[in-house]
């Protein structure tokens, strides 16, 4: 399938956006260029999610393709020839592992006499991290996107998809895209930001006494299980750890979700390619792995993604996912932990609500228009809630008060 983005003025004509079915049909320099040009200088990208290595590992794994719901439908701008943007672009028969509900959406159209899915979700499979979503080389960002952006729509038409979304892209994506005529939405997660933190205890200072105390108290008792906890990435690696973590993994998925979204062959693939992208938190008895928490690593944050036990440990979950995470993000000067989907218990623990975004096209005007009112409604919730959560964050509301 091939878009030829026909509104552009007469210059950007001749960009032509295409649809690849495997990344192997793209060279990985091509397809990095322009998902993490940040990376040339080699540093990390700003996060490994929407890299080559990451969508292949999901790929080559079968946690997405024949079976599972997310067909690859990658798309890829070219201009005389040059790749100059590329999308992850997934054809979706369900709406599972996006972590942007629309559930509500695909029941009342489906009510009404449509067909919802296929549908087209442009994102990372089973990552609810804000990233970019229109991924294109320097210099190309405005005509690069617009191409994207019309190329996915006009795939669609031409295929009969309902609609296309575009979830956790940035916030400059959102206002870009709703310029262009999608519709943007708002969410909600909680995120950690380092205020120049010189170690954990200078976090804790920012707390309110009692704040700071339950969270001394969780760690202790975290730590008191009996044996000790060890963060691993890079070569540390082994693929023992992976054998063990996916037991983990296994025993969360199938409580959440009914059935894990990764394959176990993911992992073998990680392993290979995503090493030094992740830092894996296990919890040791007597050598013995008995919980884990798996992060990935970005540029100037670190993404909170899985965690698992065998074991009912208390506070053990706390101390794994979210201080452990704050302890390595102020160790290596990191900006911010990203905890993933939900979760109002991370509020006590120092991560802040914030705003997350979504873009949105609908083929039925109607059904479109409803869906905007909804939205215009949808927002106002979200940024009352924020407010409110806010303000009951676990941080002092004065400079003076009591230690």
């Amino acid at each position: 399938m091939t878009a030829h983005p026909s509104d552009m003025p007469e210059t950007e004509a001749r960009i032509e956006v295409s649809v690849l079915t495997s990344l192997a049909q793209i060279e990985a320099a091509d397809w990095d260029a322009c998902a993490c040009p940040e990376a040339t200088d080699g540093g990390r990208p700003r996060d490994p999610f929407t890299t080559h290595r990451f969508l292949s590992a999901l790929e080559v794994s079968r946690s997405v393709g024949v079976g599972t719901g997310w067909t690859p439908q990658y798309l890829v701008a070219r201009r005389n020839g040059e790749v100059i943007g590329v999308a992850p672009l997934y054809a979706k028969s369900h709406s599972q592992g996006e972590f942007i509900f629309d559930h509500n959406w695909a029941h009342a159209y489906e009510r009404a006499g449509g067909r919802y899915y296929p549908k087209f979700q442009m994102a990372v499979p089973f990552t609810p991290a804000t990233g970019r979503r229109f991924l294109t080389r320097p210099g190309f960002e405005g005509i690069g996107r617009a191409a994207l952006v019309q190329g996915a729509v006009q795939i669609a038409e031409q295929n009969g998809i309902s609609s296309v979304h575009i979830t956790f892209c940035t916030e400059d994506e959102a206002q870009a895209g709703a310029a262009m005529g999608l519709m943007a939405r708002a969410s909600q997660q909680f995120h950690w930001e380092n205020r120049g933190y010189a170690d954990f205890d200078a976090f804790l200072a920012d707390l309110s006494s009692r704040k700071r105390k339950n969270i001394r108290k969780e760690r202790a008792t975290a730590h008191a299980f009996g044996g000790e906890i060890v963060a691993l990435t890079g070569d540390d690696l082994q693929p023992e750890h992976w054998d063990a973590f996916w037991r983990f993994y296994q025993d969360t998925g199938a409580r959440k979700w009914g059935t894990p979204y990764l394959t176990r062959a993911f992992f073998d693939a990680a392993q290979d390619t995503l090493r030094n992208d992740m830092l894996l938190i296990l919890a040791l008895r007597t050598g013995r792995p008995i919980a884990g928490a798996l992060n990935f690593i970005g540029r100037e944050t670190l993404y909170g993604r899985y965690w698992g036990a065998i074991e009912d440990v208390p506070c053990l979950h706390f101390e794994a996912c979210y201080y452990q995470a704050i302890d390595y993000a102020i160790a290596h000067g990191m900006a911010c932990v990203e905890a993933g989907a939900q979760g109002a218990h991370k509020l006590a623990r120092g991560y802040l609500p914030v705003t997350t975004h979504s873009l949105h096209w609908v083929r039925d005007p109607g059904f479109a228009e409803a869906i905007q009112t909804y939205l215009e409604a949808e927002r106002d919730a979200v940024d009352d809630e924020i407010e409110v959560l806010t303000k009951y964050g676990p941080f002092k509301k004065t400079r003076s008060e009591d230690e």
